[in-house]
């Protein structure tokens, strides 16, 4: 992989723990890279980034406070959603929300314009970028 983009992949790993960047400023910086998807995983600390030739560039995230939730809240996790959008939390009290909704980490499309949280049983809930349905 090009060294500009893992440094741009690692610096939007970074800059999200770090909470000094927002989720849309994170997809758009990934657009340009040319990332069409990501995986974190949250019981793993990783993000796993994902390139239209076929390759990928795990990077480490910090850890979790705590394991996710045995029972998937879609809700719980919907709610987290709507208040980080809204300013309320920043994306360390996103994360701390979504484990306590069970969430064990997400998929983000930047093709299909949606992410997909899913749970320990596979259980999941999909949210929609604004404007993309």
């Amino acid at each position: 992989m090009d060294s500009k983009i893992t440094a741009i992949l690692r610096e939007c790993s970074r800059a999200s723990d770090e909470e000094r960047i927002t989720f849309p400023e994170v997809v758009a910086a990934l657009a340009v890279a040319g990332v069409e998807r990501y995986h974190t995983d949250l019981v793993r600390a990783e993000t796993t980034y994902y390139l239209p030739d076929g390759t990928t560039e795990r990077v480490e995230a910090r850890p979790s406070p705590l394991p996710p939730a045995m029972d998937f809240s879609a809700e719980g996790v919907e709610s987290a959603v709507r208040a980080i959008q809204a300013g309320t939390i920043r994306y360390g009290g996103f994360c701390e929300r979504v484990l306590r909704a069970g969430c064990a980490g997400w998929t983000v499309s930047i093709l299909g314009r949606r992410a997909v949280y899913y749970g320990r049983s596979g259980d999941s809930h999909t949210e929609w970028f604004p404007g993309a349905r």
